[in-house]
């Protein structure tokens, strides 16, 4: 079988696509789970910090909740009390957490479309070819 029938026979089962658009499609494809998968780590750093600050904080909120305690607010600093900033540090991080959650749900849906791809066109690294 000749590459341009092999080619006309995985496109009859695949929507069809020219070979510039699948190579646009896996190209688009793997950037957004690359950027996907960079803001994954970046917000679980976060919620990591957020963790050490409250943990931290949770001792002087036990000893002395009324203990200054610095914050940065939009690039200020700003004098707050530990009673203050240990809910608002509280919220923040359960904010972060569902962000991660949802992007890991658009994360697993990107891939699932990319693996898709790569079934539907009988894509390979080009190591694995």
């Amino acid at each position: 079988m000749s590459s341009t029938e092999k080619a006309k026979a995985s496109q009859s089962k695949a929507p069809g696509l020219s070979q510039q658009e699948v190579q646009q499609t896996y190209s688009r494809l793997q950037n957004e789970l690359q950027a996907l998968a960079s803001k994954i780590g970046e917000l679980e750093q976060e919620a990591e910090e957020h963790g050490l600050v409250l943990s931290t904080l949770d001792e002087a909120l036990a000893e002395e909740p009324d203990r200054k305690c610095f914050r940065l607010v939009g690039g200020v600093l700003v004098e707050r009390t530990v009673k203050d900033v240990v809910p608002a540090l509280n919220t923040n991080r359960e904010g972060i957490l569902k962000v991660i959650s949802n992007l890991a749900e658009q994360y697993k849906s990107k891939d699932e479309e990319f693996e898709t791809l790569k079934r539907d066109y009988r894509i390979r690294p080009a190591s694995a070819a």
